[in-house]
């Protein structure tokens, strides 16, 4: 005889354990996970778009984004005559990209393998990642503009970055900051709502330009000595 407690217990564990398998099975086939590093840019990708990033049929692609979709990692926008596809939430790309630094384990090889571009400046869903966001986090770590776990930014960092033209949401429902592990420096960059919004900040400055379709972000030549200026990294 079960206690019922138990039973309960037991089968929100199997749901649990179900639904664990269910997603990373529907993340194991390499064609849905290129067109899921695809949209690590952070933007909508159409159907056609990442069946010619994966490489296959539309046919093929379409039956793949269904998968992704049933089990929560995507969604779908439909605008016009169009359907556009984007990840689920920062949540699925934090675990993306946690994954990504999984499976680039291997201590030298890493330097060799990962695009000199990627490793400077790219995008980590909506906020920068790479060794210059890694540089800025730092400076923001040791300046005090972030608690030393990274799950707050303090009251000077919140003047300082307001200053730079940054506007946080006090009424974020999603993190309002938090230290993101970075894939290729295995290092923290600056994530959350304040990543993000940090981001959007440099890109109405002129200080970045994303490449579309692409996670690889340009630092300008006014965003060069803006960088230096304000938090001594040198782009």
């Amino acid at each position: 005889m079960s206690l019922p407690g138990l039973q309960h217990s037991h089968e929100s564990g199997t749901a649990l354990e179900e639904a664990l398998a269910g997603i990373a099975s529907a993340m194991s086939d390499p064609s849905r996970a290129r067109m899921l590093c695809a949209l690590m840019d952070g933007r909508a990708w159409t159907a056609t778009e990442l069946s010619s990033v994966a490489d296959i049929s539309a046919s093929t692609a379409s039956a793949h984004l269904n998968r992704l979709l049933s089990h929560g990692l995507l969604v779908c926008v439909s605008q016009g005559r169009h359907r556009y596809y984007r990840l689920a939430g920062s949540d699925v790309a934090g675990l993306l990209e946690n994954m990504m630094g999984v499976s680039m384990r291997g201590g030298r090889a890493l330097a060799t393998r990962t695009p000199v571009e990627l490793r400077r400046a790219r995008t980590c869903y909506d906020h920068l990642a790479g060794e210059i966001a890694v540089d800025i986090y730092e400076f923001m770590q040791r300046e005090g503009w972030v608690t030393d776990e990274g799950s707050a930014v303090t009251e000077p960092g919140k003047r300082k970055l307001e200053a730079l033209g940054v506007t946080l949401d006090p009424r974020t429902r999603r993190k309002p900051c938090c230290a993101c592990l970075d894939w290729s420096e295995r290092r923290f960059h600056l994530g959350g709502d304040a990543g993000a919004s940090l981001l959007i900040a440099f890109e109405h400055k002129g200080w970045l330009r994303r490449t579309p379709g692409y996670r690889e972000v340009t630092v300008t030549d006014e965003g060069k000595s803006a960088l230096f200026r304000v938090f001594g990294v040198g782009a």
